[in-house]
């Protein structure tokens, strides 16, 4: 169970905001939301993709980097603090309830007048051996935008779709002279990507999932023949499933891979209805995050009856 969590069975009980998913964007969403002197209920299901961050230097204000373990208790502190109640549960379903909303968990039923899809998305992942650990070693990486400056001049591999591969490969660039682009063989990149590899100097080869080997020294692919290719860090792109399902019985606006489309305050096409961080089509960084919260929490509190003491 998480650190802070509690039951909260009082089905009467009617919050201004529920909040589903406590990675930092919900935290610090409800953490705005109590120091607003509003009603919040935060859900953990303990599945936060911010779980996964062996060390970031790419969040505001931890120059020295931060885990992704510390950062969330950090904020879990920041929203205990300000009195934010914390339920160890899992939504499974949403419906509207007259002028609220009724959000039903694995250990009881909520009741809130907005709700706020803070719950993510969750990595594809490649079924090598060992690949859990290899992300908190760093071999294993999951987004170049966060840590590839970490990863300058080191041998890159990227292993992927074709195209996202070769992409990302691409990105991948400015860092290192030294970066493989490896895809299926029944996915291979179209002449385009092919190009833009063949112009930055970037390899490209085709390997079978099961032709990758981690190790501590980091990720090599067994070739054709016999040959090895190794590589100091290995950036996975085979995207990533919103965790969004828990909405669909609402019908909001969204993209093609299930993210929530926002407005400008926060809003999903559902009155009453929030979304933040990766749960949103956009780019999926920890300040990113925290602004959406910040914008969210700000919106729900101007949108509700005031509450002079």
């Amino acid at each position: 169970m998480p650190a802070g969590s509690q039951r909260h069975d009082r089905n009467d009980v009617v919050y201004d905001s529920l909040i589903v998913g406590a990675g930092p964007a919900g935290l610090v969403a409800a953490t705005y939301l109590a120091r607003f002197r509003r009603s919040v209920l935060l859900l953990d299901a303990g599945g936060s993709r911010a779980r996964r961050i062996p060390e970031t230097h790419n969040c505001p204000g931890f120059p020295d980097g931060i885990g992704g373990d510390d950062l969330l208790d950090r904020l879990r502190a920041q929203a205990r603090g300000v009195g934010v109640p914390v339920c160890a549960d899992s939504a499974t379903c949403i419906h509207r309830d007259g002028a609220a909303f009724r959000v039903k968990g694995e250990l009881a039923v909520y009741r809130a007048r907005t709700v706020i899809a803070a719950t993510g998305i969750v990595d594809r992942l490649p079924e090598w051996d060992g690949v859990e650990k290899a992300i908190e070693s760093g071999i294993v990486r999951l987004c170049p935008v966060c840590d590839a400056y970490e990863a300058g001049d080191q041998r890159i591999a990227v292993f992927g779709r074709g195209k996202d591969c070769v992409s990302h490969a691409a990105f991948l660039r400015t860092w290192s002279r030294s970066v493989t682009a490896i895809h299926a063989p029944d996915d291979e990149p179209g002449e385009a990507h092919r190009a833009l590899a063949g112009k930055l100097a970037i390899d490209v080869l085709a390997a079978h999932e099961t032709d990758g080997r981690l190790d501590a020294d980091g990720f090599r692919i067994e070739r054709d023949g016999g040959e090895t290719q190794r590589f100091d860090v290995v950036y996975v792109a085979l995207g990533a499933a919103a965790r969004t399902t828990l909405f669909d019985s609402l019908q909001p606006d969204s993209d093609a891979n299930g993210e929530l489309r926002i407005d400008a305050k926060g809003r999903t096409s559902i009155e009453g209805v929030y979304a933040i961080g990766d749960a949103v089509s956009a780019l999926n960084q920890l300040s990113v995050a925290f602004g959406h919260a910040a914008v969210a929490a700000s919106a729900i509190h101007q949108a509700l009856p005031r509450n002079p003491l």
